[in-house]
């Protein structure tokens, strides 16, 4: 497939969501549309573009692509995705009754009604700082994608390939924000999820399988094996440390994120977005299973036709990452990588786009108070919403650059890896407010308590095989961090006169 194909592509795809955008936001720009979409959204194309949210480009590249990696990573991926499902169940029944119930436009709300202000905007700079780094690593994972299989072609640098991606995302949300998401999500979800069938399908073609054959070539291949219980103590893949930090990221990066919960707020009432959350869970375990076939089938068809993972043109290492577009952009038919690309765009793009709504909906919301009456219909606080939106655009664009210039290791890690510090606090202050509803904490001290809490975590994990003999973390590393500033919150609190309710 030549660049100037893949780019044509580009154009035409990014035009389909201009048009929808311009449809969409025509009729209402208001903060209200632009925050939560006037509480008018049908549940089912919240589940459904929420699947794009979550599983982003990281999934569609860097899942497949550990399938096979060096370390021997196999489908232990599904263990975490088993815990996820575990984390989305409890969001559902425990988290968002509560947001209903408060009406909240941003989630962190809690924290102040709960804590104080200190504590609010302390939450609340957490998802900001957390959301933006996240964001930047799986926008980043496509760009070097496009730089290498198009951009560097026409020797444009990768700087401008990113500053080139924000600026696209950008123009199509920053009028109708998440009224905007909710229509472009759903279609772009489709194109994810087509992608990853037709994928597994032209890869079958390819190999002379039919499906059933092809299924039964990946479960006596070396590739398929999903649970994991040897060495609990020095293994990162023991089914119990996955499922564990399955479920607790989910919570932290899914029910205490501004990103995908926004969207749920969107639903007409609790009812709607339970159901949302339900059918989403579903879809997010069924789809996942054919993300590791997807790796599986690759791994074998590389291996038929003598093709080496592709090494990173910084370090020069091998990167499994790329190794699925290398297949399917210099190896399959015209039809198949223009499949690739469309689910793996739709994938990227249905993350960032939402991403930086949920961050520019934050820090006005939270910093800002843009949810307030007397705020809602005032041109100048649009004009302010356009402002941050484009502060966060720039931010992530600057964190990319810096990624690009240390990262060495595979984004999947990377990216779980930051969120245990990252979201660990979040966690500690929700469990903190829900479970102790007695205890009021000294909202000043707040701030340093989440501060502290990820440094200290990550000097455990330095040290962990000395401390726990041998143990290693993985994924659960969240869990210490959680503990830590909970038992930090505990210690700056006292006892309160009157039970708190919330």
């Amino acid at each position: 497939m030549t660049p100037s194909t893949i780019l044509i592509l580009i154009i035409f795809y990014f035009g389909i969501l201009f048009y929808i955008s311009h449809v969409v936001s025509k009729k209402d720009d208001s903060n209200e549309a632009f925050f939560k979409a006037n509480k008018n959204s049908k549940w089912y194309l919240v589940a459904f573009g929420m699947i794009g949210t979550a599983l982003s480009g990281v999934t569609f590249i860097s899942v497949p692509g550990e399938v096979g990696a060096p370390s021997g990573e196999q489908f232990k991926y599904f263990q975490f995705v088993l815990g996820n499902a575990l984390g989305f169940i409890i969001i559902t029944k425990l988290l968002l009754p509560l947001y209903y119930r408060m009406n909240l436009t941003s989630i962190y709300g809690y924290i102040e009604k709960r804590m104080g202000l200190y504590s609010y905007r302390t939450a609340s700079s957490i998802f900001l700082i957390s959301r933006t780094v996240s964001s930047a690593f799986r926008l980043y994972l496509v760009v070097i994608v496009l730089q290498r299989f198009v951009f560097d072609y026409y020797k444009i640098p990768f700087s401008l390939t990113v500053l080139l991606s924000l600026v696209l995302i950008f123009s199509y949300t920053y009028r109708g924000g998440l009224k905007t998401i909710i229509i472009t999500d759903t279609l772009q979800t489709f194109f994810l999820v087509s992608s990853v069938f037709l994928t597994i399908y032209f890869i079958c073609d390819s190999l002379n399988l039919s499906l059933v054959e092809a299924f039964y070539e990946v479960k006596k291949s070396n590739y398929s094996k999903v649970f994991f219980f040897d060495d609990f103590m020095t293994s990162k893949f023991h089914f119990v440390k996955q499922i564990l930090g399955g479920m607790l990221v989910t919570i932290a990066m899914v029910g205490l994120d501004q990103d995908l919960m926004q969207k749920n707020l969107s639903c007409k009432n609790i009812g709607e977005a339970q159901k949302n959350m339900f059918t989403f869970t579903g879809i997010f375990v069924i789809i996942n299973i054919f993300f590791l076939s997807v790796g599986a089938l690759l791994y074998i068809y590389a291996d038929k036709n003598g093709i080496a993972i592709p090494l990173d043109s910084i370090t020069n290492k091998p990167r499994t990452d790329l190794l699925f577009p290398e297949i399917a952009l210099n190896h399959l038919s015209l039809i198949p990588a223009i499949i690739f690309l469309l689910g793996l765009i739709a994938a990227t793009f249905a993350t960032t786009d939402s991403a930086l709504t949920a961050l520019t909906t934050s820090f006005c919301v939270d910093f800002l108070g843009m949810d307030k009456t007397e705020n809602r219909s005032k041109k100048n606080t649009i004009r302010t919403r356009n402002f941050v939106h484009i502060s966060f655009s720039a931010l992530v664009f600057l964190v990319i650059l810096i990624f690009n210039s240390i990262n060495d290791s595979s984004v999947v890690g990377m990216i779980f890896k930051v969120a245990s510090y990252t979201y660990g606090p979040l966690l500690g202050l929700y469990a903190f407010g829900l479970f102790l509803k007695s205890k009021k904490v000294n909202d000043k001290l707040v701030p340093f308590i989440c501060l502290m809490s990820p440094m200290a975590t990550y000097l455990i994990n330095e040290n962990s095989k000395i401390l726990f003999f041998g143990y290693v973390f993985d994924n659960e590393l969240i869990l210490i961090n959680g503990i830590i500033t909970f038992i930090g919150l505990y210690l700056i609190s006292k006892t309160s006169v009157e039970k708190i309710s919330l």
